[in-house]
């Protein structure tokens, strides 16, 4: 065990687990932060999508030791009040289903668009590409980005 001092949504928390605990289990175990799901465990569903100095990553495969002092967004700290353009558009959508995966793919759409406001078709899928669901909402979640992307410029 080692105590590590993490950043996390704007906060500075710490930690005591063994260096090569997945950022995963210490989000939801230890700090009891739910809103990242478990999928796969291998990085290859997106269910445990969250941001890492403003990049999306699967926080099932990021241990806690390589952190360091990198800023981490979960989607508890996208927004305070759901009004960010993403998660509002998937309202607008209706995108979620079971709703399993949507705290990954919300944050890997959100990482998108603050690298490119305004991303082509292709560009979002292969930004979501890695992102499963399920219940099989590809075009609605496509809409959605389309439209937090529009009203990013508005």
């Amino acid at each position: 065990m080692a105590n590590f001092k993490i950043n996390i949504n704007g906060k500075s928390q710490n930690v005591d687990v063994d260096p090569s605990t997945p950022m995963l289990w210490v989000l939801r175990d230890h700090l009891k932060l739910v809103g990242t799901k478990y999928g796969c465990g291998v990085a290859q569903c997106g269910a445990c999508t969250i941001h890492l100095d403003g990049t999306a990553v699967r926080s099932c495969q990021l241990t806690v030791s390589a952190v360091k002092d990198k800023e981490i967004t979960t989607i508890e700290g996208l927004s305070e009040n759901g009004d960010h353009p993403v998660q509002k558009a998937w309202l607008e959508h209706d995108v979620p289903q079971c709703g399993y995966c949507q705290a990954g793919q919300i944050m890997s759409a959100s990482a998108l668009l603050k690298r490119n406001p305004q991303p082509s078709d292709e560009e979002i899928e292969r930004a979501m590409n890695g992102n499963i669901c399920r219940c099989g909402t590809y075009t609605r979640i496509k809409a959605a980005i389309k439209t937090a992307s529009d009203s990013q410029i508005a």
